[in-house]
């Protein structure tokens, strides 16, 4: 997963780059980059770490111009440790392009041959966004056949993107002495929206909290398998380029990647968090009787409106019982030193007080590999709760995502192949309850009359792009990101705070 945001204006883009990728950095803590153009010239800073310590005063200075692109990143595949593939990714033609890109490319290793026999283009690392931005110049290349390019010919460069191109992806792109040209898959897999502010800039990012946190007004959401373009003066042009859109983001963006604050395909995250409790509170009842639990505590942060829900529909009290520690940073390893394992207890402390007799119902957003979930049953039977019941907002994590979120091989998955009560077991709570598939679907989509379902493919093992095999899914796999435990700590537990 990772945020990206284009900007074009009349003044300076710098700064308000730099303040909408703060607003984004839940979505990408690994590698920060920023773009800007003045008169055809790029200029570009990237590395890895978070947006405050990437940008000092004196890269912020060399950013000149009027437009630009930003990017922070959550590495999904390639080689997470390598400053060669934080965003933007840059070539000289045609024009002169750089491009940031939210999602994941499941044809990606087809697309690298065909690139290198048949387009006559390197690429140079392994991040399937290099490829996408090369395939992106090929197809304007061929359109505009050396004339000055029109919008026209980016929309039919596009749209043989798209029929090249399988996987997700929400793509911005800077074109030298162009201006800002922005599209999404047709699947709408991976949000983006558009914004203009009172003093005429337009801004494309990946959710509406970016708009509204830098004074920009939402406009409307790109839609699957659109592209806009925006020049040099503020124009916007539009156009359909897929053959056969249809919309189904990811449901794991309002379960928990999305801020709550956020309304994305016209759905409110907080909204949808909401309804997930609702409906998660009915299969609760199902399995342990209200009168057996004494209080409802949410893991932080992103299952606090979930459980604030399903506590008010029970009738039982909410509680705060952990408090996160925002600054846990780096282990470091010193010479003859083993690498030391971070633990959620330097995550996460507890509240004694409001488990110490007490029956407890914890609620979480999901539970992916089971480890924190396992650690904090045990926190809170040491904080002294008699009994631990666990409940997920989501449905059990069965199979692997392919579209860009970083989600572990199926042998790390707790629910795998495994019955619910076989992970009760490992976790070594009282009680296991998870919200049904057919009940998240319904809890959010009924927020929307525009979506056509949902990538819900983690939890029910149906990829929407349809394309995808057990043996791509194993290559996949081979590519992705390992955690290291000598780098930034990104653990879901680790992140910035979703909620303030």
């Amino acid at each position: 997963m990772c945020g990206i945001v284009g900007v074009v204006s009349n003044a300076p883009v710098n700064q308000l780059i730099y303040d909408a990728l703060l607003l984004l950095q839940h979505r990408g803590q690994d590698a920060a980059g920023i773009v800007t153009q003045q008169e055809r010239k790029f200029f570009m800073h990237k590395a890895k770490g978070m947006v405050k310590d990437v940008f000092r005063t004196r890269n912020m200075r060399s950013l000149l111009g009027n437009c630009g692109l930003g990017q922070v990143r959550y590495p999904t595949a390639g080689n997470a440790f390598s400053e060669e593939e934080a965003q933007p990714f840059y070539v000289n033609a045609p024009f002169g392009i750089v491009l940031v890109h939210n999602g994941n490319l499941t044809n990606a290793h087809a697309l690298k041959g065909e690139l290198f026999s048949t387009d006559h283009r390197h690429i140079n690392t392994e991040s399937d966004s290099e490829v996408l931005l090369n395939v992106l110049a090929h197809e304007i290349e061929i359109t505009t056949r050396g004339l000055p390019l029109t919008p026209q010919d980016l929309f039919a460069a596009v749209a043989n993107v798209h029929r090249r191109v399988r996987g997700s992806y929400a793509v911005i792109a800077l074109i030298a002495g162009h201006g800002v040209l922005a599209f999404r898959d047709p699947y709408g897999i991976r949000p983006l929206c558009m914004g203009k502010s009172a003093d005429g800039t337009v801004m494309v990012a990946s959710e509406s909290v970016t708009l509204e946190g830098t004074a920009h007004q939402f406009d409307r959401n790109i839609n699957p398998g659109e592209a806009i373009f925006i020049d040099l003066q503020g124009n916007v042009h539009a156009k359909q380029c897929a053959d056969a859109p249809t919309l189904k983001p990811c449901i794991f963006e309002f379960v928990y990647l999305a801020r709550p604050d956020s309304v994305m395909d016209g759905i409110s995250v907080y909204q949808a968090r909401l309804n997930l409790g609702e409906s998660l509170a009915k299969r609760v009842i199902s399995t342990v009787p209200p009168n057996e639990i004494d209080v409802v505590i949410p893991i932080p942060e992103s299952s606090r409106p979930s459980a604030a829900q399903l506590a008010q529909l029970l009738g039982l009290p909410y509680r705060e019982g952990f408090v996160k520690n925002r600054y846990v940073g780096r282990t470091f390893i010193m010479p003859g030193q083993a690498v030391r394992k971070k633990s959620v207890r330097q995550k996460l402390n507890v509240i004694a007080s409001e488990f110490k007799g007490r029956n407890v119902l914890l609620v979480d957003d999901s539970i992916v590999r089971g480890t924190t979930s396992k650690e904090i049953v045990q926190m809170a039977r040491d904080a002294g709760a008699r009994k631990v019941y666990m409940a997920s907002a989501a449905p059990p994590v069965r199979y692997p995502n392919v579209y860009g979120i970083d989600m572990p091989t199926s042998s790390e998955l707790v629910a795998h192949n495994r019955t619910v009560e076989q992970i009760r077991e490992i976790i070594g709570c009282d009680a296991l309850i998870y919200q049904d598939v057919d009940g998240m679907k319904k809890a959010i989509g009924s927020l929307s009359t525009r979506l056509a379902g949902f990538d819900a493919s983690c939890f029910d093992g149906v990829y929407v792009t349809g394309d995808i095999t057990s043996e791509d899914i194993d290559r996949l796999n081979s590519s992705r990101v390992g955690g290291d435990e000598s780098q930034e700590d990104t653990s879901r537990l680790a992140l910035p705070n979703h909620s303030e």
